[in-house]
């Protein structure tokens, strides 16, 4: 099967899969962004030679009235309603850049079906670009976003308002590092925001230095593709740095692209298997190909990347370690202890380690501890140090004494403080404190067939538990058993798969994962589930454990 008949077949399914599809107010993505993917869809099918929508002048009729419902969600602003996000011009500029390609596809065919739709479509990306020029942003990504709707608005009429803004966006620099990942540190938003946004601009406003940002950020998610196809995302700052398991299908368009024009095997090699995951996304993979024939050119010979031995992207704190035997990942680079809180856009994740060994997947190693529910452990650097990366975190909790006579009010009505782990109305910033510590310190040495930690902590005597999360599939084997998917182990060895777990130093005390004050007090959690393996012990003291494939 051709790309372009892969692609053809995988939105002939889409859209017998609109059937059954939510309707618009309910879409995950809001109404106006999924009114505009669906037509994206029908049109793009309408086009492509050998799916089974070729000249389905039904398809058009479809997707003129999904532009119809579009111009009637599009508020006086110019700006569309619907959505979490009321009148966002980022979460509009997604709409309006699968608006502007759908306008250029029309232009590809020669049906008045078509032109209704391109007409319908151009009165309402007229009336957006003044909202557009003028609109704000909220996270790194949505620059890029913005800017893409006003190179394709620019592209559909030309205007110096509309290229002065841009610039003065741009100007702000793309925000990727060293290592090649963004500011943003995810999978998600690089696929689906800034690579394809920076690839358009590229394209529409001449300039393929953005096209190398791209290709940097590519080079380094080459390094970060594990076995099973997905893309690590551990060290995110956005949603997906709770998901171990990140496709590498919808980078199929961007490592494809690179492949061809830059004759890049190692890119191709990541497009064949991107494609072995199936089409995602097939109104965008479709629509591309159609605007940009040389993306269904052959690729170059594919040639896997050398990805063996210790990969270290130090601003992010990631480490990842590869032998024939087995696949390691490190974190320490969360913004928990700079911050002091959980929020959107910080990276968050306690796991600090994954390990793929043949078909066990062991997805998240953390420790947990009852330390004035400040949560799990949560290292902000990483080190490499000779042949140990090692992981380091210093925590205090506070017992606050009484105010100072010059504090007290005859009213008792205090100045609510945040101290860190909550709140109260007691000045807490007024008051002298006495402070509690505990320093955890976890280094990890890779072996050939896994790794040995030693888990150092010092300071408050209180309980811990490390826990291992494993993918389904496997069985446990030796151990205390406490569930049908969880099993302690103080002492000696237990497997689960293919992989053996050795303990030295444990002791008992309670198998569980403790979040922290910041989810508990609302009953929340960011456990993991399925089956877990518990090493218990208790601090200060030090404890090894020896992962085997």
């Amino acid at each position: 099967m051709t790309f372009l008949s892969h692609a053809a077949a995988a939105a002939d399914a889409a859209i017998a899969g609109l059937a059954d599809a939510p309707p618009l107010d309910r879409a995950p993505l809001g109404p106006h962004r999924e009114s505009m993917r669906r037509a994206k869809l029908l049109v793009a099918a309408f086009l492509a030679d050998g799916g089974a929508h070729r000249g389905d002048r039904g398809a058009l009729e479809r997707a003129l009235g999904y532009a119809d419902d579009l111009a009637a969600m599009q508020a006086p602003s110019g700006l569309f309603a619907g959505g979490d996000n009321l009148e966002s011009p980022p979460d509009t500029s997604f709409t309006v850049n699968d608006l502007c390609d759908v306008i250029e596809l029309t232009r590809l065919g020669d049906d008045e079906l078509l032109s209704r739709i391109r007409d319908r479509l151009v009165e309402i990306a007229d009336r957006v670009r003044p909202a557009l020029v003028a609109g704000g942003v909220h996270t790194p990504n949505h620059r890029w976003e913005i800017c893409a709707a006003l190179a394709r608005l620019h592209r559909l009429r030309p205007s110096d308002d509309v290229l002065a803004r841009i610039e003065q966006w741009l100007a702000e620099g793309i925000d990727i590092g060293p290592g090649g990942q963004y500011s943003e540190r995810s999978a998600n938003y690089a696929v689906h925001v800034s690579n394809p946004a920076l690839l358009a601009m590229g394209d529409i406003l001449g300039r393929p230095e953005l096209h190398d940002i791209v290709e940097r950020n590519l080079a380094a998610t080459l390094l970060l593709i594990h076995p099973d196809a997905s893309v690590e995302t551990v060290h995110s700052r956005r949603q997906d740095q709770k998901d171990p398991r990140f496709a590498l299908a919808p980078y199929l368009v961007a490592f494809r692209r690179l492949a061809i024009e830059r004759g890049r095997a190692d890119f191709a090699w990541a497009a064949e298997l991107a494609e072995q995951g199936g089409i995602d996304e097939p109104q965008t993979v479709l629509a591309e190909a159609l605007l940009a024939p040389a993306l269904a050119d052959p690729l170059p010979a594919p040639a896997a990347p050398a990805r063996d031995g210790l990969r270290v992207w130090a601003r992010e704190g990631l480490a990842i370690d590869t032998t024939d035997a087995r696949r390691l990942v490190v974190f320490g680079g969360s913004d928990h202890g700079a911050m002091r809180r959980v929020r959107s856009g910080l990276a968050n994740n306690p796991t600090f380690l994954r390990m793929f060994a043949g078909s066990t997947v062991l997805d998240s190693v953390r420790l947990s501890r009852d330390f004035f529910g400040l949560g799990p452990f949560r290292a902000d650097a990483l080190a490499v140090e000779g042949e140990r990366i090692v992981l380091r975190e210093s925590l205090e909790g506070s017992y606050y004494q009484p105010l100072p006579p010059a504090s007290l009010r005859a009213d008792a009505d205090y100045r609510l403080v945040d101290e860190g782990r909550f709140a109260a109305a007691m000045a807490f910033d007024e008051r002298d404190e006495t402070r509690v510590g505990l320093s955890t310190a976890i280094a990890i040495e890779p072996t050939e067939r896994g790794a040995d930690l030693v888990i150092t902590q010092r300071g408050a005597e209180v309980p811990w538990a490390l826990e291992l999360a494993f993918r389904p599939g496997g069985s446990f084997r030796g151990g205390e058993q406490l569930g049908p998917d969880t099993v302690r182990l103080c002492e000696g060895t237990a497997s689960y798969g293919s992989l053996a777990v050795t303990v030295t130093g444990g002791s008992a005390a309670p198998a569980q994962y403790r979040p922290g004050e910041e989810y508990e007090f609302l009953g929340g959690t960011d456990a993991m589930i399925g089956p877990r393996l518990y090493i218990t012990g208790r601090a200060p003291g030090e404890v090894r454990v020896s992962l085997t494939a």
